[in-house]
């Protein structure tokens, strides 16, 4: 339903809306890179998209096609490359999660479910490096609804927000997951400082239960890839109690291939 499939256009159209001219490098796991190339077409700007190497093929190769460059690498080598290539090809760098232009952008979901059901008593988001938690969560905290309880869910071998909390500063990790999304090095320090002033916590799934919630999806007619089912996983898997509440659950893309998908529900 969104442009590109999954929410990561509004924090990218935001971007791009407040930078003059590119050229514009970006590291992503697919969804934030596919919105990447996308808005560098539509708005003219040349951009480089560094994936990291256990991304579906798939998603690289859909990022190509909208005319950036592509190059995949292990996770460690993410940030040293776009450092080379900023000062060496004067690049600017659109962080994918960790950028205040991107999370103001991807507040907007917030917003929009408050005009539809003003004061919720559960919202549970998906968590990567926090950025559409952060986004969310600041949205509902600063329009005023105080007695809403905004949920992250993280893939407990990808749980680099949880240790964030737990550390109480934002921890890198060797992050793997079968929702590639929800799995960056590191949660961003931005991020990182809005989630815990406004998230009351962190919820944590397994992959397993992350699948489960992916198949039951696909029974009531909702295509969803793993990364986008993760905050439906924790209410699936009961990890709160909701008894009476009214709750909100946002699943944020459905960019998954037939096959990936068939692997998954069968």
């Amino acid at each position: 339903m969104q442009t590109t499939g999954s929410f990561k256009i509004r924090g990218v159209a935001n971007q791009f809306s407040r930078k003059q001219s590119g050229p514009f490098i970006t590291m992503s796991a697919g969804n934030y890179g596919k919105a990447f190339a996308y808005a560098s077409k539509h708005f003219g700007h040349r951009g480089k998209v560094l994936v990291v190497d256990t991304a579906p093929a798939s998603k690289s190769a859909l990022i190509a096609s909208y005319g950036v460059d592509v190059e995949q690498m292990p996770a460690k080598s993410l940030m040293p490359t776009v450092e080379q290539l900023v000062k060496d090809q004067k690049m600017i760098f659109l962080h994918p999660f960790d950028d205040i232009d991107l999370i103001a952008g991807h507040g907007s979901i917030g917003l929009e479910i408050i005009e539809e059901i003003p004061n919720p008593d559960v919202v549970t988001v998906c968590c990567g490096g926090g950025g559409l938690l952060a986004g969310v969560a600041a949205a509902f905290k600063l329009s005023g609804c105080t007695t809403t309880n905004i949920y992250g869910v993280e893939p407990k071998e990808a749980c680099t927000m949880y240790r964030s909390f737990c550390e109480n500063k934002p921890v890198f990790m060797d992050a793997k997951s079968i929702a590639t999304g929800l799995a960056p090095p590191f949660a961003g320090s931005n991020s990182f400082q809005i989630c815990k002033q406004h998230v009351k916590e962190i919820l944590l799934v397994s992959d397993e239960e992350i699948k489960a919630a992916v198949s039951m999806l696909y029974k009531i007619g909702l295509v969803v890839e793993p990364s986008g089912a993760a905050a439906f996983a924790a209410i699936f898997g009961e990890k709160i109690n909701l008894k009476g509440k009214t709750v909100v659950v946002i699943i944020t893309g459905g960019n998954v291939s037939p096959e990936e998908l068939c692997h998954i529900i069968h």
